[in-house]
């Protein structure tokens, strides 16, 4: 009596089995799962915009790229054009954000580092008794958690009146400012 009743039922399991046994052993499922590239994308966007904030609601950083492309391997995304702003100041109004902003960058999967390439600008600009602040360099690595950056490129300061350069910088870009440039500096400074 219940066999009649879910004869369907039955006759439907039958076939997924005799489905199933089928596509193992013809092999089409494992070809289909190792189709892709070791490296492939498997997302992009255009207009790229990535905000975190702080822990009172307050934007701490943004990160904005012209194109960002995902790897589903290593969960690292690439990024055209990307600007970096980092709002490290406790009175945000008074203080203007630090912008970072390259020709390519490559944001790690915990999103704890961001490498970015090509020739690197670094400016802040100035408000009140802030002197403004620009940075040239090449090849800088970001740790936005920490808001510290460094390469071990050529980097040029330019703080007018004053322009120093040297080979390899370290800059921790929130309160208190620190920056430090490792090797063959020179500076040219003007006096008052």
């Amino acid at each position: 009596m219940i066999l009649r009743e879910n004869k369907t039922t039955l006759y439907l399991a039958i076939i997924a089995l005799i489905s199933w046994i089928l596509l193992n052993l013809t092999g089409l499922d494992k070809a289909n799962r190792g189709s892709l590239p070791a490296h492939s994308p498997d997302y992009y966007s255009t207009g790229y915009t990535k905000w975190e904030m702080s822990e009172i609601g307050t934007l701490k950083n943004k990160l904005h790229a012209d194109k960002m492309t995902h790897f589903s391997d290593d969960h690292t995304t690439l990024m055209d054009k990307p600007v970096f702003f980092s709002f490290s100041g406790k009175k945000q109004v008074d203080t203007p954000p630090w912008i970072i902003a390259s020709e390519t960058g490559l944001l790690a999967a915990d999103g704890k580092m961001l490498l970015l390439s090509g020739q690197v600008t670094i400016d802040r600009a100035g408000s009140g008794s802030i002197r403004p602040v620009q940075i040239k360099t090449s090849n800088l690595k970001v740790k936005p958690d920490t808001s510290y950056a460094e390469t071990d490129e050529w980097a040029e300061l330019i703080s007018i009146p004053n322009r120093t350069t040297g080979i390899g910088m370290k800059l921790i870009f929130m309160q208190p400012i620190h920056l430090e440039l490792f090797s063959h500096v020179k500076g040219k400074y003007e006096t008052k």
